[in-house]
């Protein structure tokens, strides 16, 4: 069964995401900061939840993020924690988290959640 990919465009507050479902990888680059940050990120969680439920195949998330405000981070909290359960019932899934290696504060971010996270979380500084 074909899933609907979203791909929805980056704007100032919002970042980049784009999922595709045969290859199971999530991409997310960009700034969240939106007016409402569960109704921006609602298609994605919904999107994670059927992907998850629907096939046995791996999941990778590829983030790219530089700034998240606090509801941000709680949905991030939301997604991961959705990972950590499939990941504990024998799922594979996998977080890549490329930042500049100058924003000392996204990697603090990432190493925070990456700590409520048993599966495979890289945290990549790139100069």
């Amino acid at each position: 069964m074909s899933m609907n990919d979203l791909k929805i465009v980056s704007t100032q507050s919002t970042p980049l995401i784009e999922t595709d479902s045969a290859r199971g990888v999530i991409y997310m680059e960009g700034d969240s900061y939106p007016e409402n940050s569960f109704e921006f990120y609602s298609e994605l969680v919904a999107w994670v939840t059927r992907y998850l439920k629907d096939n046995e195949r791996p999941l990778v998330v590829e983030l790219a993020l530089l700034y998240l405000n606090t509801s941000s981070i709680k949905v991030m909290m939301d997604i991961f924690d959705e990972l950590e359960e499939a990941h504990q019932q024998g799922r594979e899934v996998k977080v890549n988290w490329r930042y500049d290696a100058d924003n000392e504060r996204v990697a603090e971010l990432a190493e925070e959640f990456k700590e409520d996270c048993s599966f495979s979380f890289n945290i990549i500084g790139q100069e």
